[in-house]
């Protein structure tokens, strides 16, 4: 299984990345390992995931969902119906 996540750093950003295994991803940003973004934004905490069965399906989700605005991304975490519906919309 592959997954297009999103964490929460320390300061109060996001990040969004794509892995194969979540909790090792999530465990090597907050071991300082991960992506550099996060490195000195740590500790991070997963707040959003989706899974796909495909790499290319997760980086291509990866990829618009680092094209939405804070906003956006803050409506996906929440679980905003609607908010699903138009990032998808957006990637067609």
């Amino acid at each position: 299984m592959n997954y297009t996540y999103i964490v929460k750093c320390k300061d109060d950003t996001l990040y969004t990345g794509w892995t194969n295994d979540l909790e090792k991803r999530v465990n090597a940003h907050n071991d300082g390992k991960g992506a550099k973004y996060t490195k000195s934004r740590k500790p991070v905490a997963l707040v959003y995931y989706e899974a796909f069965q495909t790499k290319e399906e997760a980086m291509s989700r990866e990829y618009h969902i680092k094209r939405m605005s804070r906003k956006e991304k803050e409506r996906l975490i929440s679980g905003d119906a609607a908010a699903l519906a138009a990032s998808v919309e957006k990637q067609e």
